[in-house]
């Protein structure tokens, strides 16, 4: 390596070739925001602090002992500089040229030429050099480094560059123990000259480093980092503080759950769950709001990945200390090690959540009111985790009073023991669900039935398909798969035998291709007709979602209609057909149309009405029918 002698004594020296071309990448093309290089010198500056904490203990001969641990910012808007200074443990005139003039231990020519091959896109093994004093030259025309070993007797050093070719390095008398960096801001990075710009800078991404952070003599990061503390010695109104400060948040969190694991990883999480999901007022689609640290740094805010999307309401920190990351630390290299981390922290929640809902059903039922729809999310995208979510769902039942719900755990146990199926019926509302045909089979059978009021619910349950080894059913499926039913003695008149083979076959002539068959129900108690699924994967809810999406009334999978032979309307159809086929296909139309909504599928009602006018004129003038 070329120097010179300059005045004052100091040499004038050439970077390595190597550090060169870092520069360039680092000033030009590396980091996205240059807001970073403060990040990266704190940073640092917490490395040296460490190190002399640690050395402060295993050597006796220490430098200016009585200097407190702790991290000085200064800026100074007139002439456009900041510094960053540290106690630590500081660098001999040997350290700095091996340290900031070259590059060390790192195979980097092989390094730098894979860098080239790659137009520089590929940075993923840089973060093996340390050198995030590089990102000092984004906004510095010039740096200058005073530092003093933490060895007792050592002298102070100086070190100068432009960020250019290359440095001048020379002693310096008088300098305390540790390091003052001197950043001479270019014209276009004078905003870093702030107080304000430096404080929020800091506060963003520093806030939690374990060492005091003084800017102009106040120090600024005043919260404390929680999640490394031990939570039983941890407040209430501490976590509480804590929650508004990282979610920028006023409410209180309704949960929180603090957990550290060293295996498979080393993870120290702090997750809270909101009071309000803010979906539900119109503001857009969450952002991920869990931000990732290492040992106390802040790497990615809103980190995506983290945890999985439907679990975004979630807020808070997870730290560990065994991300590879960049130079950068902008992003994270091993996405398989991320995949690892989302993997641990999803099971977790899940189980926390478990936990929660058995401790404390009404705050749970609370917590499912706001945040259900984020969980039904999951359940119904999430092929690795439906299973875990199955428990934590909530629904309203034929047992539970209005406002109440029940799982399918507690629906499982209280089911008779000849009860094979769990089965559930969508429906708008409550009242909705009950007035309808659905459950009348059920009423008579005293068997539970779990009401769904979102099209999502049903997509739910069918991609479950089972729970507990129960198959999971619409009540308007063709097959219900309901236990044997002993027969009364004696039954209702109804139309049976070759009159109901007649009727079944002309109604299926009536109505065409509206409906797939026409067949005898065994579930209907109170209603002439019903209208049921064939497709057991198609309930008629999702049916709901296709034709509003289309805006189609074009019967979407294979329906049928079953009739009621048992009902005065059916009995009196098959009479009609005999004496007034045309006032009868007016019948036939209506309850069908009325099937269709009691279904929720009819869309269009004009025919309906003007049938209904023909058939209340026809019903006025019976006696001239005869």
């Amino acid at each position: 390596m070329a120097s010179e002698t300059v005045h004052n004594g100091h040499e004038r020296m050439e970077f390595q070739a190597e550090v060169k071309e870092l520069l360039d990448i680092v000033i030009n093309s590396l980091y996205t925001d240059r807001e970073i290089f403060l990040r990266e010198l704190i940073s640092n500056a917490t490395d040296a602090l460490e190190k002399f904490r640690y050395l402060n203990i295993t050597e006796k001969d220490i430098a200016d002992p009585d200097l407190p641990l702790e991290i000085t910012i200064e800026v100074d808007d007139q002439n456009k500089t900041i510094t960053v200074g540290d106690t630590g443990v500081g660098m001999t005139g040997d350290e700095l040229v091996v340290n900031l003039g070259t590059i060390a231990h790192s195979g980097s020519r092989s390094f730098f030429r894979q860098l080239a091959e790659n137009s520089r896109k590929d940075l993923n093994l840089i973060g093996q050099f340390g050198v995030g004093f590089y990102s000092a030259f984004m906004v510095a025309k010039k740096v200058k480094v005073l530092t003093s070993s933490y060895r007792s007797g050592a002298e102070g050093v100086e070190w100068i560059s432009d960020g250019s070719g290359g440095y001048t390095i020379g002693v310096a008398e008088g300098l305390p123990r540790g390091t003052r960096i001197v950043l001479e801001l270019k014209e276009d990075a004078e905003q870093f000259a702030s107080t304000g710009a430096v404080k929020d800078i800091i506060k963003r991404y520093s806030n939690f480093v374990p060492f005091p952070i003084l800017l102009d003599g106040e120090k600024v990061n005043t919260v404390q980092a929680v999640w490394t503390r031990n939570k039983n010695e941890i407040k209430d109104e501490e976590y509480t503080e804590f929650y508004k400060f990282i979610a920028n948040a006023f409410d209180e969190p309704v949960y929180r759950m603090h957990f550290s694991v060293d295996a498979p990883l080393a993870i120290n999480a702090l997750l809270f769950v909101p009071d309000e999901n803010m979906e539900r007022f119109g503001f857009g689609k969450l952002d991920s709001g869990v931000h990732l640290y290492c040992r106390k740094v802040l790497i990615q805010q809103s980190a995506d990945g983290l945890l999985p999307e439907w679990l975004r309401f979630v807020k808070g920190v997870v730290d560990s200390e065994d991300i590879p990351l960049n130079i950068s630390r902008e992003t994270m290299q091993d996405s398989a090690l991320v995949a690892k981390i989302r993997r641990v922290i999803t099971g977790r929640f899940l189980k926390f959540l478990g936990e929660q809902a058995k401790a404390d059903p009404e705050k749970y039922a609370k917590f499912w009111e706001t945040f259900g729809i984020f969980l039904k999310e999951g359940a119904a995208s999430d092929f690795t985790r439906g299973k875990d979510i199955a428990p934590l769902l909530r629904f309203a039942s034929s047992r539970s009073p209005a406002g109440e719900y029940v799982s399918l755990d507690q629906y499982v146990e209280r089911m008779p023991e000849n009860q094979k199926h769990i089965y559930y019926i969508n429906g708008p509302t409550r009242e909705v669900i009950e007035a309808g045909p659905y459950l009348e089979v059920f009423r008579t059978r005293d068997m539970e039935v779990l009401y769904t009021h979102e099209p999502v619910d049903d997509f739910v349950l069918n991609k479950l398909a089972e729970y507990r080894d129960k198959k999971l059913v619409s009540a308007d499926q063709a097959e219900l798969g309901l236990p044997e039913e002993d027969k009364e003695a004696s039954e209702d008149e109804k139309l049976d035998g070759l009159d109901l083979k007649n009727l079944m076959a002309w109604m299926k002539q009536t109505l065409g291709e509206r409906v797939s068959e026409i067949r005898e129900s065994k579930r209907l108690v109170e209603s002439p007709a019903v209208l049921i699924n064939l497709d057991e994967n198609f309930t008629s809810s999702m049916q709901r979602v296709f034709q509003t999406m289309n805006n189609d009334a074009a019967s979407i999978g294979q329906k049928a209609l079953e009739i009621n032979p048992s009902h005065g309307l059916i009995k009196g159809l098959e009479a009609l057909r005999q004496k007034d086929e045309e006032f009868a296909g007016l019948a036939v139309e209506q309850i069908y149309d009325n099937a269709l909504i009691a279904a929720g599928l009819a869309n269009d009602s004009r025919d309906m009405v003007n049938r209904m006018y023909r058939i209340l004129e026809r019903a006025l003038h019976k006696d001239e029918v005869k």
